[in-house]
């Protein structure tokens, strides 16, 4: 009976040995797992940390770009100011000279376009006014030839005594100058409003392309940081489930 009795005391003994140590596992295990969801939630904190400094950097760049652009070279400029030399021409060598100023801008602003590419619509823009003014400068020499043909004849007619033809002539080559000279005026109107609506479609469009890299730089740290605490709430589920500590029953 002796011996029966420290048998079982030394079972009883061993048994809660193992339950306390069960205990122990588990209270470890809890505990790794609170540890795990303190570091992931540690780590998506410093993932918005970090997406907010992005988008932060990301308002700055374009802050600078926008700047940038309205205080750099104004490609428009060129197609105002050959207009201006064109309405001002007099001569059919002031139209040339006109002429060949605008054809140099056209050469000068093709190789910027391959350089400036963040500007390359703006810069077809005015390609395009400035075209258009050659063309409107081989216009306007012919007219002033056919001008100079008629004064030619008025005055001849005038020589000849012809008071009547001369004057209705004279009133007809006046009525075409001031025709022209409308006519260039509204060209001059046409560069102007096409170069402020060109500023604006190339501000609007920088900023969008801004916005854009914005949104894609935001997007990418969010989407890590949202994968990134999916997987440790998972972990945190599986490892939370800890098999519970067995109890001997057997006397």
């Amino acid at each position: 009976m002796g011996i029966s009795g420290v048998s079982a005391s030394g079972y009883y003994q061993v048994q809660a040995a193992s339950s306390q140590g069960s205990v122990l596992e588990e209270r470890k295990a809890l505990t790794d797992v609170l540890r795990e969801e303190q570091d992931s939630q540690s780590d998506l904190t410093e993932m918005m940390k970090e997406a907010r400094e992005r988008v932060e950097e990301a308002k700055k760049k374009r802050d600078e770009l926008l700047k940038k652009t309205r205080s750099g070279r104004r490609y428009g400029d060129s197609a105002i100011l050959v207009y201006s030399k064109l309405a001002r021409a007099r001569s059919a060598g002031e139209v040339d000279a006109a002429s060949g100023y605008a054809r140099r801008q056209i050469a000068q602003l093709k190789a910027a376009k391959c350089s400036d590419s963040d500007n390359a619509d703006r810069i077809q823009a005015v390609i395009n006014q400035l075209q258009k003014a050659v063309n409107r400068a081989g216009r306007k020499k012919r007219e002033l030839s056919q001008e100079k043909l008629a004064a030619k004849r008025q005055a001849r007619l005038e020589k000849e005594r012809r008071a009547r033809e001369a004057k209705r002539l004279k009133h007809q080559l006046r009525s075409r100058q001031a025709q022209r000279m409308l006519r260039e005026s509204g060209y001059l109107r046409e560069a102007e409003v096409d170069n402020r609506l060109q500023d604006h479609l190339q501000s609007s469009r920088m900023e969008m392309r801004q916005q854009m890299q914005e949104m894609s730089a935001a997007a990418q740290p969010s989407l890590e940081a949202a994968v990134q605490g999916y997987t440790a709430s998972m972990d945190s589920v599986s490892g939370s489930a800890v098999p519970a500590p067995e109890i001997s029953v057997e006397a």
